[in-house]
């Protein structure tokens, strides 16, 4: 479905029952929607209603031209919009990479909006700060940033024969049709441009502007992530009032929707569980 917003057009995949508890799903970096589907399909089975958001610079109708345009505090604004343009008051919110960072800030500024909270690989920004602070190997994982932020370079270097940049960063996720999924339409005029001016918005101030979060909440991190190690995910937990669930998983890397769709679902299922 098309869901309008903010003056922009949001592509929205909705699934489940339709009373069923929602559920809004925000994917990450370079990928889409599409990262929830195996995901989404066993919330449906437990009679969960889900909504997979294409963020700002993802929705072909939603990819305005400013760097600006991809702050932080836009993107939490879109995702509080959509929930206005669906009719939904309060959602289970779940976000994985770049969605986990907007999923913070919405759940931090916005607790009335979100039920529970379901972080996926990137934690709390405070608890990335620390570990940028005081753990060098953080600093080494995070460097790929620095070239991200790069206009024209990042693009060209991402995209140069047939992408293959772009799709050995996606390897993890999975087979050679996954990363496909992923990486075509990054492929199209702008599209990769819009999702890397996610990094080249984001600043030290936006990120230290998301508060503590009270609502229920549990993080969700994978030993064998490339770009979050260990001291990051650690430090989530001060950074939460409310009831915390951390939930390691061995042997998995940084894309956790596609590479460990079960147990994921069953994190999500085990946070919701119980709730109104």
């Amino acid at each position: 479905m098309r869901v309008d917003a903010r003056g922009l057009t949001f592509d929205v995949r909705a699934g489940g029952p339709p009373d069923g508890a929602p559920v809004l799903l925000l994917h990450g970096f370079p990928q889409h929607s599409g990262e929830w589907d195996e995901v989404a399909t066993a919330l449906h089975a437990a009679g969960l209603r889900t909504y997979a958001l294409d963020q700002r610079g993802y929705s072909p109708g939603a990819r305005p031209a400013e760097v600006a345009d991809y702050r932080i505090p836009e993107l939490v604004a879109d995702a509080v919009a959509v929930l206005d343009a669906l009719g939904l008051d309060a959602v289970h919110l779940v976000g994985h990479d770049w969605g986990a960072i907007v999923a913070w800030a919405v759940a931090a500024r916005h607790p009335e909006r979100v039920r529970t909270l379901t972080a996926v690989s990137v934690p709390h920004p405070a608890a990335m700060a620390h570990a940028l602070a005081t753990d060098g190997q953080q600093k080494a994982r995070s460097s790929y940033i620095a070239l991200f932020r790069k206009p024209g370079k990042a693009e060209k270097v991402l995209l140069a024969w047939n992408a293959t940049a772009l799709r050995k960063l996606l390897s993890g996720a999975g087979d050679a049709s996954r990363v496909d999924h992923y990486a075509d339409p990054m492929r199209e005029p702008g599209a990769l441009t819009a999702a890397l001016n996610w990094y080249r918005a984001m600043s030290r101030a936006d990120l230290a502007g998301v508060g503590p979060v009270a609502v229920p909440t549990t993080y969700v991190w994978s030993d064998r992530d490339v770009a979050i190690g260990r001291t990051a995910a650690e430090a989530c937990a001060a950074n939460v009032t409310g009831d915390y669930r951390f939930v390691p998983l061995p042997g998995v890397s940084h894309w956790i929707p596609d590479a460990a769709p079960g147990p994921l679902a069953e994190a999500i299922l085990a946070r919701t569980s119980g709730t109104a």
